[in-house]
């Protein structure tokens, strides 16, 4: 079989100008159609290059995009997946929609999180159709909506039972890959009190102070137990009290408090047994003070129905080694396993479907969120390659790529 060279079958302006053409299309919370745009700018490029295309409607006018290169029926087939949305643009010192290139990079938000890894999926699909390569199994590119939020449309994947052979998840990891990550849960605390005039404090109950007691509990109590909970791919426990609101006025003794906080946990924990400590210290705290009264749920935006577990997969899958082998291949060294990834749709895939899933894509996730959120140039030419060479080396038994 001839030797496919994927820079012989796209040019490195066109994967710059798409990059730049879903960077300019704003995707995140605010805009009230959110991912429909973009989802429909795929739509067409797809259509454009002859690569069969179909919507899954998610909610409301937000849907998926969901793109395919059949292949044989006679070996490993493979998930691309990408989100649609990003997070809002409103702290940026840059134009986030620009997409301005300058100094080797593309600016703008969604470049590293993650509409630069879209592109680069979706050129990698471009060159494998206009190559005319078949591989043994199909390669289907899921664009889904909601990853910032609630992950609406990789859920939606799970429930329909889509079941490949492997994944990979674009998140921008830098060169490195992950088999691993935390789950990730919301939580609110809502703690009750009474008001009364703050000239009164002694008729009231300070729903600010309880917190504050509550908070002082979880560092003394949970924090040393975070610090014993390890895993090799993901690193400790974790929590972060992320915000606090509770009050309604400097003269008015709180009557409600609520503490939002951000739980990354690691295999061994359930969503239910981490719950269930933070609930044994509110019912400690309530038996050493019947005044105080505290009820903990997971934050609604958090979640649609599915948990947000950890990923774990296995070193010994052969999509890790394709990945390994083809990130060494370009960068012309070992690549290491990323630790510190925050949580992704990757883990939806591998604990609800039981793909095999792992992290790789574009960029520098420090980047992501920021800014002056960027993507160098060359990072989205060698990803191209490298998922070029993931295909070769996992869904095609004839190798076509030296």
């Amino acid at each position: 079989m001839a030797i496919f060279i994927v820079k012989e079958f796209y040019h490195i302006n066109e994967l710059i100008e798409l990059t730049q053409n879903l960077v300019r299309i704003p995707s995140h919370k605010d805009v009230p159609t959110q991912e429909k745009e973009v989802a429909e700018f795929i739509y067409k490029f797809c259509q454009k290059n002859r690569i069969e295309v179909e919507f899954q409607e998610i909610v409301d006018e937000r849907k998926n995009v969901i793109a395919y290169i059949r292949g044989k029926g006679t070996g490993n087939s493979l998930i691309l997946n990408g989100h649609l949305d990003t997070v809002e643009p409103y702290n940026m010192t840059i134009d986030p929609f620009a997409a301005e290139v300058k100094d080797d990079y593309i600016w703008g938000r969604g470049t590293v999180d993650m509409k630069g890894a879209l592109a680069c999926m979706l050129m990698t699909m471009v060159a494998l159709k206009r190559a005319d390569i078949v591989p043994d199994g199909d390669i289907i590119f899921t664009g889904v909506i909601g990853e910032e939020g609630k992950s609406e449309g990789t859920e939606h994947i799970v429930k329909m039972g889509l079941k490949t052979s492997a994944a990979i998840v674009a998140e921008p990891s830098n060169y490195e890959y992950a088999v691993g990550h935390r789950g990730l849960e919301w939580f609110d605390i809502t703690i009750k009190g009474k008001s009364s005039h703050s000239g009164m404090p002694e008729k009231g109950i300070n729903a600010i102070e309880k917190a504050m007691i509550f908070i002082q509990r979880v560092k003394e109590e949970l924090y040393p137990k975070f610090h014993e909970r390890y895993n090799e791919f993901m690193g400790e426990s974790l929590m972060n009290f992320g915000t606090i609101h509770g009050g309604t006025g400097q003269s008015t003794v709180a009557d409600s408090c609520l503490i939002r906080i951000d739980r990354r946990y690691v295999p061994g924990e359930t969503v239910e047994s981490v719950m269930g400590e933070y609930q044994e210290i509110i019912d400690q705290l309530k038996k050493e003070d019947p005044t105080f009264h505290a009820e903990i749920k997971q934050t609604p935006e958090s979640v649609l129905q599915l948990n947000h577990p950890p990923l774990i997969t296995s070193m010994n899958e052969p999509i890790v080694s394709a990945v390994r082998e083809s990130i060494k291949e370009v960068i012309k060294k070992e690549p290491t396993i990323k630790t510190g990834m925050g949580w992704t749709d990757a883990a939806l895939l591998k604990t609800y479907l039981e793909i095999p899933t792992v992290v790789f894509g574009p960029g520098d996730l420090a980047l992501a969120h920021t800014e002056d959120e960027r993507v160098l140039i060359e990072d989205l030419v060698n990803c191209v390659e490298i998922y070029a060479r993931i295909i070769d080396k996992f869904c095609i038994k004839d190798k076509i790529i030296e």
